[in-house]
């Protein structure tokens, strides 16, 4: 079976309650740029339905992406994100994991309960937590710490991630994200949205065995300033880090930088080094 121009489909295989996909010589992507790619799906115990994960690369530093509002585990690579750090990948200074999203069934969700909506979110956290950080480690036979970025929506769980669980993730790039949770349900509001609310719960957190951990983190925020961004709530998460002595690099760009893959692209390279060093 030829996939794209000249990839060769080996074997589909279902191991470990895995569906696992290789390709012939490791060799291949949606976007015509050859390096190693993986799929892996399974029943997710936590989500109760299949969620797949996409790796690129044989070895480096653990990168989780999520995807932007709704979108799945091959959009960092349809949209040529994947693309603009390939060198690094290539050179195994970066692994990539990109997973798919829940916000459909949850943060974006228009009908139902907002409350039952938010509450699903809790089900993806506990996805990303006991089933991909696992799945992540043993992937790259480490106990590490795993990096994450995304963008949008992605920028979002970024941050929300890294700061509920800074035992799993020493760094991140969020990019163009909003962390003000009023911003997805509106005047809803209960402890899920809290918890979910970086600028209202990191204030409040004064857990010494959180801040140790997140004052050894590298923290990476970047937006526009243009169309369609936000850069409030960026600014907001500037005052509170500096407020709580967390070490966090958050860059405005500027007023031309709109809320769009042609900026995330360069923002994603120029940013990649850092938490690599």
């Amino acid at each position: 079976m030829l996939l794209g121009n000249s990839t060769e489909l080996v074997e589909a295989v279902e191991t470990n309650n895995r569906f696992v996909i290789y390709f012939s010589n490791n060799l291949y992507n949606r976007s015509h740029t050859l390096m190693y790619r993986e799929t892996q799906t399974w029943f997710s115990p936590a989500i109760g339905h299949d969620m797949t994960v996409n790796i690129y690369g044989h070895y480096g530093k653990p990168l989780l992406v999520f995807p932007c509002s709704g979108g799945t585990n091959h959009e960092f690579e349809d949209f040529g994100m994947l693309e603009t750090i390939k060198d690094q990948i290539e050179a195994g200074k970066v692994k990539v994991f990109c997973v798919d999203s829940l916000d459909n069934e949850s943060w974006l969700k228009t009908d139902g309960h907002m409350g039952d909506n938010v509450y699903r979110h809790e089900a993806y956290d506990k996805y990303i937590v006991n089933e991909v950080v696992p799945f992540i480690r043993e992937h790259c036979k480490s106990d590490c710490r795993i990096a994450l970025t995304g963008n949008s929506m992605g920028g979002y769980h970024t941050v929300n991630f890294i700061l509920r669980h800074p035992d799993c993730f020493d760094a991140c790039i969020a990019l163009a994200g909003v962390y003000d949770a009023r911003r997805l349900v509106g005047d809803y509001w209960d402890q899920n949205v809290y918890f979910n609310s970086p600028v209202d719960y990191l204030p409040n957190l004064n857990d010494e065995w959180f801040l140790e951990r997140l004052r050894d983190t590298k923290i990476i925020i970047c937006t526009g300033q243009g169309p369609w961004e936000c850069p409030d709530d960026s600014k907001r998460m500037a005052e509170i880090f500096a407020a709580k002595n967390i070490p966090a690099w958050v860059d405005l760009w500027g007023y031309d930088v709109n809320h769009d893959w042609p900026w995330w692209k360069i923002m994603l390279p120029h940013f990649l080094p850092y938490i690599l060093d």
